[in-house]
């Protein structure tokens, strides 16, 4: 039993020393700019869209809880806490990305190459969408980063990563996966 947790004490030690270093790895790599700053929008409880959605009236659509709310102030405190260079910010015309950019951020802009394909509904403008972010994103030149406010299933097939509510997934120009970060609140 000694054995064991002596190794454990090690496992956790290792870990979290891996874990740091990173961390600062990735926080340099967000400071030198040039990098893809993909986030989900904040906690919006259920999935999908409810069948009467419009996407020019918000109160037809999943939105940002208060807790999602929260989550969107602390995305934008992570930023300005560590001076992370922004060129523009993005984000789907869904109310509960607008949101998410608005609270975070203060200012966006909207793209429909960032707009959810989830449902039936919208499913036909994958391709395209996928198509047209891509050629923005080569067509994009800063020494900053751009940030995209966006859906779960753009942020799928984009980068082929799952990603949670809120979270913050950094990618090269090249749509390769850096690292993501968790915003504690």
């Amino acid at each position: 039993m000694k054995f064991f947790n002596f190794f454990l004490i090690i496992f956790i030690t290792l870990t979290t020393s891996i874990k740091a270093d990173s961390n600062k790895n990735l926080m340099k790599q967000l400071k030198d700019g040039e990098k893809l700053i993909f986030i989900r929008h904040a906690y919006a409880p259920g999935s999908g869209d409810p069948n009467n959605f419009n996407l020019n009236d918000c109160s037809t659509q999943r939105n940002l809880s208060n807790e999602g709310r929260k989550q969107a102030k602390y995305i934008g405190k992570f930023f300005k806490k560590n001076k992370i260079k922004i060129d523009k910010i993005l984000s789907s015309e869904w109310c509960r990305c607008k949101e998410t950019a608005s609270i975070a951020f203060n200012f966006f802009e909207t793209k429909k190459f960032l707009n959810s394909f989830y449902s039936s509904k919208f499913a036909k403008n994958k391709k395209k969408q996928m198509i047209e972010l891509k050629k923005y994103i080569d067509d994009w030149k800063s020494d900053k980063n751009l940030v995209l406010v966006t859906h779960y299933v753009v942020i799928s097939e984009a980068i082929n990563y799952a990603s949670g509510s809120g979270e913050i997934i950094i990618t090269d120009k090249n749509f390769n996966r850096i690292g993501n970060i968790e915003i504690e609140y």
